[in-house]
């Protein structure tokens, strides 16, 4: 099982038709990833994976040199 976060992550579901959206947002860079899933499929499996997303992105932002 992966570990968890280190800094805080909001987290929002929503279902749009026949899908769920997870939204994870990094409070402290205002980062926002999005992902969508089946409804079949449980929250925290969105979860874990908006959060993988998230610490991805926030990642490569941090190996990108600034412009």
């Amino acid at each position: 099982m992966a570990k968890p976060p280190e800094r805080e992550v909001l987290l929002e579901f929503q279902r749009v038709g026949m899908y769920m959206k997870a939204i994870a947002m990094d409070p402290e860079t205002l980062t926002e990833v999005t992902v969508l899933g089946p409804l079949n499929h449980s929250q925290e499996m969105l979860r874990r994976t908006a959060v993988a997303k998230l610490e991805y992105v926030l990642a490569k932002k941090a190996s990108t040199p600034s412009r």
